[in-house]
């Protein structure tokens, strides 16, 4: 054989094993589900089924080793109207039953709608003790800015709500439009609330001044996170806490639709809080996760953040102190990213939102 014939012959088998090495390490995407009707989230009640809501109202059992479907029964009434619907699903135990929160937009005797939470015991496929925690007090006829993500501890649930579109209302502390709120877990209000300096503030706010809150999230320390919609420009997110203002819509690096003027007083003001971080252009986030690191160790800790008009799937990492943007996955692959969940086997999920959803499965 001739040298040189030996040296090429090397050089191919060493671009090959590279090659090979970087496929293999590349994520994997499964098809878990499909021809779901605009999922919005998940939630897993046990380590093979799942809980998914469907905006148009249903709330649907996914056994993962099967691959059956099933409705829940006695599901609260939703009005689907605009971006309303049925929208987040969160699960937790209490006193050894298996409680579903879910958060919807419902319609009032005059035809407005508003935010609203409700909970049930799940028992086989039908909730039990269905109960209506809250209502956003002031309704509108508007299908815009519904928020509706919600998170829990031992002894709290937190929702977000959305401005409704109109702006104004996430700066008055008489109305919950706007905000994040805390609740005890059967609804009431805790003794422990944030005080506002207006004495009409509600008791149920905990953070306000958001547009259209459609993350929120718990890191590992116990810190709450939430991401909100901006206008054209200024999607953001943010670290809550308790009492805060997050400015919106008095500051914001947003603009107005089309014409790109200024919104509000600039992007700052004194005692209004800062975003951690900020888009401009826009991707419309939507969903959000801290990742353990149970199947990719690397990421562990990373926030991974789903969009929708950029549709794609965003992971973003803390260093020294800052919160940056580390990669852009599938872009344009998989369409509208609705929700991100991380399962009990670590891997990653994904809901796709469309009238053909999809939930995907991200392995090594």
């Amino acid at each position: 054989m001739f040298p040189y014939t030996r040296y090429f012959i090397l050089i191919v088998a060493a671009v090959f094993l590279a090659f090979s090495l970087a496929v293999s390490a590349a994520p994997r995407v499964e098809v878990v589900a499909t021809d779901l009707d605009r999922p919005w989230s998940l939630a897993w009640i046990k380590p093979t089924d799942v809980l998914i809501t469907e905006r148009s109202g249903q709330l649907i059992h996914l056994n993962l080793e099967s691959n059956t479907q099933t409705q829940i029964k006695n599901v609260p009434p939703v009005t689907v109207i605009g971006q309303g619907g049925l929208l987040d699903v969160q699960v937790t135990t209490i006193r050894g039953e298996l409680w579903v929160y879910l958060a919807l937009s419902g319609v009032r005797e005059d035809r407005t709608t508003g935010t609203e939470l409700w909970r049930g015991r799940l028992v086989g496929d039908s909730l039990a003790d269905v109960t209506k925690l809250y209502a956003l007090p002031l309704t509108t006829t508007s299908g815009h800015h519904f928020g509706g993500r919600i998170a829990l501890t031992e002894e709290h649930v937190f929702l977000t709500i959305g401005d409704r579109g109109e702006r104004e209302r996430a700066q008055d502390l008489s109305d919950a439009a706007g905000s994040v709120i805390r609740l005890n877990l059967d609804g009431t209000i805790p003794g422990d609330n944030p005080e506002f300096e207006l004495t009409s503030a509600r008791p149920e706010l905990y953070s306000v001044g958001h547009r259209n809150p459609q993350g929120i999230a718990f890191n590992a320390q116990g810190q709450l996170f939430v991401h909100e919609h901006g206008p054209q420009g200024g999607d953001e997110i943010n670290r809550i806490e308790a009492g805060k203002n997050y400015g919106w819509p008095t500051i914001t690096y947003g603009r107005n639709y089309g014409i790109g003027t200024p919104i509000g007083e600039g992007v700052e003001k004194e005692g209004l809080e800062q975003p951690l971080l900020y888009w401009d252009p826009s991707i419309a986030p939507s969903g959000m996760t801290f990742y353990s690191g149970k199947q990719f160790p690397a990421w562990k800790d990373n926030l991974f953040v789903g969009a929708l008009k950029a549709q794609m799937l965003v992971r973003l990492a803390f260093e020294d102190g800052q919160l940056k943007q580390k990669e852009r996955l599938y872009r344009g692959e998989f369409g509208r990213i609705r929700d991100v969940r991380e399962g009990p086997d670590g891997a990653i999920y994904l809901l796709t939102d469309s009238t053909r959803g999809q939930l995907l499965r991200i392995t090594p």
